[in-house]
């Protein structure tokens, strides 16, 4: 096939072909999950900015993660709401290596926030007194820097390596653009891409298994007593449902750009592929947010609070001189 030039390429997106007449649905749902996915993860970021008792290294970890999240959705949801408001779907050469990076930015630093964190649990549960000497802010701003920074890193490099490539095709069967839909398109050699690719899988797999191995001996040190029991359930049981869903979510990406195909199934192909970035955003600070006391008992006062200023009470509260007291009847 005869090689084009990149810088002049514009890719066409498939994944949305198929639902021409449900795609005013998909837009109000899309943009319903989007403003849902950003306003949850910013009422936990600002909720634990904005209380000094909740500027500890678990609920800035839980932070940093609702800001990936937030990176995450951004890269996809405008874009494909974009496209289910016209006909044609395309992208820009450069612009589809940027939302590839913005993208796997966000999957690197999701595994990578999830290792630190389970790092975290593992000194305070496991070395509870030197916990404040192991987990400090500069300490916490390090893993945070560190987080971002080797993110960056591997994705840079592995989009470095696509860019090299000659593009000899414009179809990408997906709603969004992957490396692996970009690579399939080239008419050379893909070997240090292949290899690269297996190097980071092999390199994410082992960080999931030392997190697996870190909850091994959470387990075995939080049947000690009641508190370790409590701060498990409370602080790691929500990590690690987190760790199986994005996990889950991946796989599932995984599966269907290996073997899934075009036919009459596009749509649920593209709910699988585009899993991963909307479930973890939108699941995250749920999962934190019901399960950590102190972040909970706090969205609570803020929406109580809200609501008493726009005039709502709890049932059975009198207001006026009153206030505080059961009313009778």
């Amino acid at each position: 096939m005869l090689a084009l030039n990149n810088s002049d390429v514009v890719f066409e997106l498939e994944g949305l072909n198929s639902t021409p007449a449900l795609r005013h649905v998909f837009f109000s749902l899309a943009l319903t999950s989007y403003l849902l996915t950003v306003a949850v993860n910013l009422m936990l970021v600002v909720t634990v900015c904005l209380h000094p008792a909740l500027h500890q290294p678990i609920y800035i970890f839980v932070c940093n993660l609702c800001v990936n999240g937030i990176c995450g959705a951004s890269c996809f949801y405008p874009k494909m709401m974009h496209d289910l408001r016209t006909r044609v779907h395309a992208i820009t050469y450069g612009g589809c290596l940027g939302q590839m990076f913005v993208i796997y930015t966000y999957v690197f630093c999701e595994f990578t926030s999830l290792t630190v964190m389970a790092y975290d649990r593992y000194v305070a549960i496991c070395r509870p007194l030197r916990y404040r000497v192991l987990m400090t802010a500069r300490r916490v701003a390090t893993l945070l820097l560190l987080t971002w920074a080797f993110s960056m890193l591997e994705a840079a490099a592995g989009i470095t390596l696509t860019a090299m490539l000659p593009v000899c095709g414009r179809r990408v069967r997906n709603m969004f653009c992957t490396n692996w839909e970009v690579v399939k398109l080239s008419c050379s050699d893909t070997t240090a891409n292949n290899i690269y690719g297996l190097a980071l899988t092999v390199s994410h797999v082992l960080q999931t298994a030392l997190i697996l191995v870190s909850y091994g001996h959470l387990v075995r040190a939080a049947v000690r007593s009641r508190a370790d029991r409590r701060k498990f359930v409370q602080t790691c049981l929500p990590h690690l449902v987190t760790l199986l869903v994005f996990t889950g979510s991946l796989v599932f990406e995984v599966m269907y750009a290996r073997y899934g195909g075009a036919g009459a199934l596009q749509p649920l192909r593209n709910a699988l592929a585009a899993e991963f970035l909307v479930v973890p955003p939108l699941v995250n600070p749920a999962i934190y947010g019901m399960n950590l006391q102190q972040i909970r008992i706090r969205i609570l006062n803020r929406v109580t609070a809200a609501g008493t200023r726009a005039g709502w009470r709890p049932p059975g509260i009198c207001p006026g001189p009153t206030a505080g007291f059961q009313c009778s009847g």
